[in-house]
């Protein structure tokens, strides 16, 4: 299929700017029904590390599925942003001192540094569970055991057997827990679809679920989920090695000093990028049955291994 970039990126944008809108009204100051107090000063680094910036991939993912199937509106749009709070929560920790110790994050200071440390503990946890109460509230969907699902798959998805998990073997792999020696790349394949792949896919799944797709369609799309996931660490590993500083917007160049095992390192980066394009032709390969309707998830699957930061 033929991917035009710039009308991709247009869509891109568009719909980010909906996620920020979304995201705006979820983080205001006013407490809710059910809540006691807002605290400003979480809700101010709760904020800083989720509006203004990012290309909102994960939920313009979800949005894009479910339109495969008709769907459009608030539902998709909310649950893309239930997922897109557990990927800003998953940033906030990432960058702090027990982490990856970073200062910049988007061009800006990370949460860590713009407030403390315990702040942003507190502004990840909050991020985290207010994306559970977005993706669980009557107005993301009005079936509940649609939203059953999606509450269950963003857990599995986040969880010990996917984001976290895969962030644990991250770190072992750094050597933090004794020596690993050179991961074998069966283990770098499962770390990255665990730390980056677990979310990515369930993006692309929770649109066929929010769109009540049946099991075939909701497999089509995590076959696709899967290998844009992968995909998306590799080109993310090539950036580390190739990009700047400056055009990132974070520092590069801390996996190699780290010791990380990825796969660039395993392939080399022609074999890196030959790897990346088999990938996006197996993401494409999964949507085919939905013939020309799938031209923009098979455009966001060209444009992750193509992206410059």
């Amino acid at each position: 299929m033929s991917t035009d970039t710039s009308s991709f990126v247009d869509q891109l944008l568009r719909h980010a700017e909906a996620v920020e809108g979304c995201l705006e009204g979820l983080l205001g100051p006013d407490v809710q029904s059910g809540e006691i107090g807002r605290p400003p000063r979480l809700i101010a680094a709760m904020r800083h590390g989720a509006l203004g910036g990012g290309k909102r991939l994960r939920p313009f993912l979800t949005a894009a599925a479910a339109r495969l199937f008709g769907i459009a509106g608030e539902a998709p749009l909310r649950a893309g942003a239930a997922i897109e709070l557990v990927h800003c929560y998953s940033l906030v920790h990432d960058d702090l001192p027990a982490m990856d110790d970073d200062d910049l994050r988007r061009g800006r200071p990370t949460v860590h540094k713009a407030f403390d440390e315990a702040t942003a503990i507190l502004a990840g946890d909050a991020l985290l569970t207010l994306a559970f109460e977005v993706m669980a509230a009557p107005q993301t969907h009005p079936d509940p055991a649609i939203r059953g699902e999606l509450t269950l798959g963003l857990a599995r998805a986040a969880g010990l057997g996917g984001m976290v998990g895969g962030q644990m073997l991250d770190l072992a792999a750094e050597g933090r827990y004794g020596e690993t020696g050179v991961l074998a790349q069966d283990d770098i394949r499962t770390l990255q679809a665990m730390k980056t792949g677990a979310l990515l896919t369930f993006a692309a799944e929770a649109g066929a679920i929010v769109a009540g797709a049946d099991a075939t369609d909701r497999a089509r799309l995590v076959a696709y989920g899967k290998a844009l996931g992968a995909a998306f660490q590799i080109a993310d590993d090539m950036l580390d090695r190739e990009a700047d500083a400056q055009a990132m917007g974070k520092a590069v160049g801390k996996d190699a000093a780290a010791g990380k095992g990825t796969l660039v390192d395993a392939l080399g980066i022609d074999g890196a990028r030959r790897e990346c394009a088999r990938l996006v032709s197996e993401a494409e390969a999964a949507l085919a049955p939905f013939g020309a309707k799938a031209q923009t998830l098979c455009d966001a699957a060209h444009f992750t291994v193509a992206r410059r930061n």
